[in-house]
């Protein structure tokens, strides 16, 4: 991260891309925003707040299998205009820090990036934190649904339309222009992910090898990229130091590794924004875990 470039903290308090985790319940990372807030994140990082943008009413009532994305129309323009945001923070010279939320929204930077790639006609690029490889598309699913599920895979041009080629600008990221980090040995799209040329390292690997190496090898993968964004999903620690996810998933690293793995990132001057997701504070009631993810942010930004 450019050092001269101050932080800006932005809620995307998005469900959207969830399925309800129980009938007439709603998914609690729409409050993860707020509970960092708590801990004093924006003072710690000495960031400004550029406040939060409201998302669509949550309202997963009327999906069925075969209907294709969940709440893909609510999704698109909140992708919209997130983009919009993200691009005003770039215009301040700010590096953007969103918290969601759901996956879905890496969307909307994604969809900022593009749109500068279509003014410049240079790449840009993403490094993808997560314990899941998100690439569930029509091609290899009998259904999709949940769009935090499937973010990857519709950021790269998998998928519907409407949510794949937002102002005809399809992909948004090229999938030679992707790294992955931290996804487990058993994702089911791992062949598929390296048959079309997407880089992705596992966590085991990640762990041998170490976060600062990992960190290099994911944005040397990026090739000649003139930016790139990162994308944070919790999910990518292992449960037994953050069961306060959505989906918890067994196989993941530390919290340490994760903040010398976000610290290395980021001090690559191309990284020019990164959004933190799936945290669940419903998981979390004495507070620990999202203490924890500050310290961790604080320490890897400063």
């Amino acid at each position: 991260m450019d050092r001269s470039r101050k932080i800006a903290i932005l809620d995307a308090p998005s469900n959207l891309g969830l399925r309800p985790p129980a009938p007439h319940t709603v998914p609690g990372c729409a409050k993860a925003p707020g509970a960092l807030r708590d801990q004093r994140l924006i003072h710690r990082l000495k960031a400004r707040d550029t406040g939060c943008l409201t998302p669509p009413r949550y309202d997963p009532t009327h999906w069925q299998p075969g209907d294709g994305v969940d709440q893909a129309a609510e999704i698109g323009r909140y992708t919209r205009r997130l983009a919009d945001r993200i691009e005003d923070m770039w215009r301040e010279r700010t590096f953007p820090l969103v918290l969601g939320g759901d996956c879905s929204i890496v969307l909307g930077p994604l969809l900022a990036s593009r749109r500068r790639s279509d003014r410049d006609r240079s790449r840009r690029g993403l490094v993808f934190i997560d314990g899941n490889s998100d690439f569930r598309h029509p091609g290899n699913s009998e259904f999709v649904g949940a769009a935090a599920a499937e973010e990857l895979a519709l950021a790269t041009g998998r998928g519907q339309p409407d949510l794949t080629d937002i102002e005809g600008l399809r992909p948004y990221v090229e999938q030679d222009s992707v790294a992955l980090l931290g996804i487990r040995t058993d994702d089911p799209h791992r062949v598929e992910l390296e048959a079309s040329g997407i880089a992705a390292r596992t966590s085991p690997r990640l762990r041998a090898e170490g976060p600062q190496r990992s960190a290099q090898w994911a944005c040397d993968r990026l090739g000649n990229v003139a930016t790139f964004w990162l994308h944070v999903d919790v999910d990518v620690l292992d449960p037994s130091v953050m069961p306060a996810v959505d989906g918890p998933v067994n196989g993941g690293i530390s919290i340490g590794e994760l903040g010398h793995l976000v610290s290395a990132i980021v001090s690559d001057q191309r990284c020019v924004g990164m959004d933190i997701t799936v945290f669940d504070p419903d998981g979390d009631p004495t507070g620990e875990y999202g203490r924890a993810l500050v310290d961790m942010l604080v320490s890897a930004l400063t």
